[in-house]
């Protein structure tokens, strides 16, 4: 969750340094710091609060200029939001300074060794731990490389060190285990990060560290070794993608600069994707093997990745009648596996770094199952673990509610679904020509809904003040309702809870007053009709209903007290169309409660920890 960033070279390394820090802070916003090498040995500053916090502090009380130091932003999970939780932790005796991503599940036995040979704690904080330990391994064995080696081996649980040592002044060292870390590659410098969006302003030529690997970053060397000191040989790779990819541009907000780039990725999937009217995903004989094989897809995801499964888990079971179970990753793999080789497991996630997620696919490769991702980032541990992948090609996603890539996400289920089932004969090549041909309309359609940008703002201005909302949705656009209430309780602080709408008369109707905002997700769709019932039982009871719905629809618009007209597509195409104005509401929403969309509190936009 947290951001870690190390750089050696021939710039000013705090200004890199914080640059960085900026480019992390979706991973975590509850404090931030820094610590530079100088003759003298190392200086750190830190402050509780956004990364603004620490920056304003450096421009009143300038550090010393040096070309070398570490830095981090932190999403808190060991002792409390303040100054001296802050990272970096410097050792006892000044020798190391230490950034850490992740849990060592092991601290407090670390701890209590450490503190019986003298070493006293200052913070509440598992990392100070590593940074203690460090010293006290170097000084028993008298070797650096050994008391690294010695020290990650004694950690358990999830780590992404970057580390300073006092007696060297031309090396970041840098740990991986379980939580993301890649090396940029430069001209006389070299620049280390939990993600390369932070490297992207130096270099695109980076190298990414796998689970137990050791880097020594020098300013004209990079060395890797595994946990037993081993010298490794690692693949360069070429970025992409530019720095202006994680660049708000001419938007106020991320969050509305990833809305308003939903139809470019959408048409960047049909590009990919989409050869001749047909879909092209199963180009892969050996996938398409797998696929037509296998008589039960589990789906195991986490947040939004989740409801875009749930969405997947229709559409697949409707077109392709495969069985399909949708699992919250962190259920998935902690219980029994019961499943046998027909069973193919698919693990979706945006950032591919998951933490959940992540041992939902070992936890199935564990028991000899296949694992099919679906994922944004190629460079991603999923993406390199799983034994196929079909990227989601979102490109760069900065805010932590997820918007672009839950499209992305269910636009790829659907051409899945369709392709599987034009392959195993469910749909003719007549069917699968006319749904290519409307989903190829959809950048356009998904525009025309971001035209009503707003109508939804003035929507929002008349719930904003309300303490909570309620969305329902049926059939494939339960999940939407789903979806549409966490953006809302993620980016405004408003309570939120989606409902399957023939639920409503088993309990939740009874929460149902004049002050309660009711969104209906209700497209022309096979459940139109259930869905305008449940909806005059709201409606009759004073529920301020507010539908997402067809053009030209009279009969919801009658019992609406607001309306959001979508265009007319077919009904497995809705979730993408309607899921549109739901974000641009929660977006508004946010705006009018006062709270920053990007950067919503205690969430971070990677969830690297179990």
């Amino acid at each position: 969750m947290c951001g870690i960033v190390g750089y050696v070279g021939h710039k000013d390394a705090e200004s890199v340094l914080t640059v960085g820090l900026q480019k992390l802070e979706y991973r975590g916003y509850d404090s931030a710091g820094i610590a530079l090498l100088l003759p003298s040995g190392i200086i750190v500053r830190k402050k509780a609060g956004k990364i603004r916090e620490l920056i304003s502090s450096l421009e009143e009380d300038p550090l010393p200029k040096s070309t070398i130091g570490i830095a981090h932003t932190r999403w808190a999970t060991h002792g409390g939001v303040c100054d001296v939780n802050a990272h970096p932790h410097v050792s006892q005796d000044g020798l190391f300074a230490v950034v850490h991503n992740g849990i060592i599940d092991n601290f407090s036995a670390l701890k209590e060794v450490l503190e019986e040979e003298g070493y006293e704690f200052r913070s509440e904080t598992d990392t100070e731990v590593i940074s203690n330990l460090l010293e006290r391994n170097y000084k028993l064995l008298g070797d650096l490389k050994g008391a690294v080696l010695k020290t990650v081996r004694e950690l358990k649980g999830s780590f992404a060190l970057a580390v300073l040592f006092r007696e060297d002044d031309d090396l970041v060292i840098g740990v991986r285990k379980d939580s993301p870390l890649v090396v940029g590659l430069g001209e006389g410098e070299n620049i280390i990060a939990s993600d390369p969006v932070a490297i992207l302003p130096h270099t695109k030529r980076v190298v990414y560290m796998e689970d137990e690997e050791v880097v020594f970053v020098r300013r004209n060397s990079v060395d890797f070794y595994d946990f037993e000191g081993n010298p490794i040989q690692k693949e360069v790779k070429i970025l992409d993608y530019n720095e202006e990819d994680a660049e708000k541009g001419p938007y106020p907000h991320f969050m509305l600069k990833e809305i308003y780039e939903q139809p470019r990725v959408l048409a960047v999937n049909l590009d990919m994707y989409v050869r001749d009217n047909r879909p092209v995903l199963l180009k892969d004989l050996n996938l398409r093997r797998l696929l037509l094989n296998r008589s039960r897809v589990v789906i195991e995801a986490a947040g939004t990745s989740y409801h875009a499964g749930l969405v997947g888990k229709y559409l697949l079971e409707t077109y392709a009648g495969v069985p399909v179970e949708v699992e919250y990753s962190s259920e998935f793999s902690h219980r029994r596996l019961v499943a046998d080789s027909k069973t193919l497991v698919v693990a979706i996630s945006q950032s591919g770094e998951t933490a959940d997620t992540i041992d939902g696919l070992r936890h199935a490769k564990k028991h000899g199952l296949d694992v099919l991702a679906i994922v944004n980032r190629p460079e991603s541990t999923i993406a390199r673990e799983s034994d196929y992948v079909i990227y989601t090609n979102a490109g760069i996603e900065v805010g932590v509610a997820s918007t672009k890539a839950y499209i992305a996400q269910v636009q790829v289920l659907t051409l899945l679904a369709l392709e599987l089932a034009h392959v195993k004969g469910l749909i003719t090549d007549d069917e699968l020509e006319y749904m290519i041909s409307h989903m190829k309309s959809l950048p356009r359609i998904v525009e025309k809904v971001l035209s009503l940008d707003a109508h939804v703002e003035h929507i929002a201005g008349k719930i904003f003040r309300s303490t909570n909302a309620m969305f329902l949705g049926r059939g494939i656009n339960y999940p939407t309702a789903l979806e549409g209430a966490l953006k809302l309780k993620e980016v405004s602080y408003m309570h939120a809870i989606g409902y399957a709408a023939g639920e409503m008369k088993h309990g939740p109707l009874a929460l149902v007053d004049d002050n309660l905002p009711v969104i209906v997700v209700n497209p022309k769709s096979s459940v139109y009709e259930l869905t305008v019932s449940s909806t005059h039982e709201v409606a009759s009871r004073g529920g301020r209903v507010i539908s997402v719905i067809t053009e030209g629809d009279r009969r919801m618009a009658e019992i609406s007290e607001y309306k959001i007209h979508i265009p007319d597509v077919p009904e497995i195409f809705t979730p993408i169309v309607s899921i549109v104005p739901l974000q641009l509401l929660a977006y508004y929403v946010a705006i009018l409660r006062g709270v920053d969309p990007d950067k919503p509190r205690n969430l971070a936009k990677s969830v690297t920890v179990r």
